[in-house]
Parts: structure tokens; C-alpha cells; sequence
């Protein structure tokens, strides 16, 4: 691990000491698209009572539905305070550990959601090192759901809420590289995946049949600045996946380009 990785771990588990996961899938329309998405995506790919484990967990807004669907689920997270408030549940397990290193033995679960730890991993050499610990603990057959943020999207966003003449060269290195760590309060940062670069890296990394999904659909994130209105979060999920379902296969990854999320599933 580098010095600046672990210096972000550090700012990692600050940030998420006094952030609320679950309100933001919950207080805004793109919250509720995302989630939605992720819940219909996840559960059409699970047989009943699968062997879950969710790394990067948080305080377990995805476990809880998991566990409540009958799939057996274990939440792992690298914050403490995050975990125990997950471990209240009483429903699945929760255990502080690290998407590099997964406290599990090999094969032995049916699914691996990784739904936020790629966003904190600068470098690619640790990126691949959580894809490939989600492959050794998956079995033959078991399915990866590896979530980004998507770069088009995070970079438009910083464009329309700071007008274009405030951009500058780190902006435009984020464009190019991907790479951003925020050197001040708030989110952390660490890493903005372009939708052919997501595809590569869970392909490297051993995993076939790989499949992209825009969470949200095109757009540059504003959904997330409207409160939650179960109107818009139902028409925002209907237009995604009737788009999906009408491009074809070799259109589906650039219309998870201008998704603010990118889901990746595969298959080991």
C-alpha cells in the first residue's frame, strides 16, 4: 500500500465515522434510483438463500434487504463505528476487515458485492487486489457486483455546479487519469472509472460474462440534489431500463458512460 492510499484510508474512515450511507440512497430521487437499480440487479442474479458478503457495507442499507430476502449475508467494512451500527440489525453478520485482504475462506460464498470500495482505491494495483480477493472467495459459478463512479458524469457534475471557467488542470487531470483525492473535508475521493476501464479491470481479473449497468441512466448527477419522490424514482427506473433494454449490446456500455454509477457483474 502507498503512503497516499493509506493516507486516504485514514481520511476514509474519518469521513464515514460521521457520514450516513443509508440517507443518501433514501433523501434524493438519484438515492432512490441507485438503490432500486442495485436491488433489482442484485436479486434477479441470486438464488434463494445464497451466501452473500458485502465489503464496503457500511452500516449494512444493502445487507439488510439481503438478509430480509433469506440470503445468508456477512457485511464487511473498514470502519468500526460503521460495522456497529450494522451489527444492531441482529440479521446478518458484520465484521471490520479490508476489500484487499477479506476475512473468508476461499470459495466460499455465492456473491460478492463491492459497492463502494473500488471509489477508494487509487491505484489499479489495488483495485485489482480487491477484484481478485472477490474472486477467491467466490465459488465456481458465483457472481461479482463491482460498482464505480462514473468519471464522464463526475466530471460534468464538477463543471455544471462550478461553471466552466472555474475548471482547472486537476480537473483536467481527473479527466485523463481518474484520479482525485480531496485534500479538504468531504467525500475522500480516490478514483472516477471510465466504463471501458471498470469492464477491463473485473475482465482482468478473471471474471467472464461481464456485464455494465448505468444505475442511474445518463445524466450528471443532479437527481441527487431533488428529495425523494416516489413519481420521479419510479419514471427515472422505468427510462434506464427501457434504454437498456433497446440499445443494443454494443451500445450498453456507452450508455453506462454517462451514468453517475456503473455496476459491473460477473461471473467466476
Amino acid at each position: 500500500m502507498t503512503h497516499a492510499q493509506a493516507q486516504l484510508d485514514d481520511a476514509i474512515r474519518a469521513y464515514y465515522d460521521t457520514s450516513d450511507e443509508d440517507s443518501r440512497l433514501t433523501r434524493s430521487v438519484g438515492g432512490q434510483i441507485e438503490l432500486t437499480r442495485v436491488r433489482r440487479l442484485v436479486g434477479a442474479r441470486l438464488a434463494p438463500g445464497s451466501r452473500v458478503l458485502d465489503v464496503g457495507g457500511a452500516t449494512g442499507v444493502h445487507a439488510r434487504w439481503l438478509a430480509a430476502a433469506g440470503h445468508e449475508v456477512t457485511l464487511v467494512d473498514p470502519v468500526p463505528s460503521q460495522v456497529a451500527v450494522a451489527a444492531r440489525a441482529g440479521t446478518f453478520g458484520a465484521v471490520v476487515g479490508d476489500a484487499r485482504d477479506l476475512p473468508a475462506p476461499d470459495a466460499s460464498v455465492d456473491a460478492v458485492l463491492l459497492l463502494g470500495p473500488l471509489y477508494h482505491l487509487v491505484t489499479r494495483d489495488d483495485r485489482m487486489g480487491a477484484l481478485a480477493e472477490a474472486r477467491r472467495v467466490l465459488r465456481p459459478g458465483g457472481i461479482v457486483f463491482a460498482q464505480a463512479i462514473g468519471r464522464l458524469a463526475a466530471f460534468t457534475d464538477a463543471a455544471t455546479v462550478r461553471g466552466f471557467p472555474a475548471l482547472d488542470q486537476d480537473d483536467m487531470r481527473v479527466l485523463r487519469t481518474g484520479e482525485w483525492t480531496n485534500p479538504g473535508p468531504g467525500f475522500p475521493g480516490g478514483h472516477f472509472h471510465t466504463a471501458a476501464e471498470l469492464r477491463a479491470e473485473v475482465e482482468e481479473a478473471g471474471f467472464a460474462d461481464v456485464l455494465l449497468h448505468g444505475l442511474e441512466g445518463p445524466n450528471v448527477g443532479m437527481l441527487e440534489l431533488v428529495a425523494d419522490d416516489e413519481a420521479l424514482v419510479r419514471s427515472g427506473t422505468e427510462l434506464v431500463e427501457r434504454l437498456e433494454a433497446r440499445v443494443g449490446a454494443d451500445r450498453r456500455d456507452l450508455l453506462a458512460e454517462a451514468s453517475p454509477h456503473i455496476l459491473a457483474v460477473g461471473t467466476r
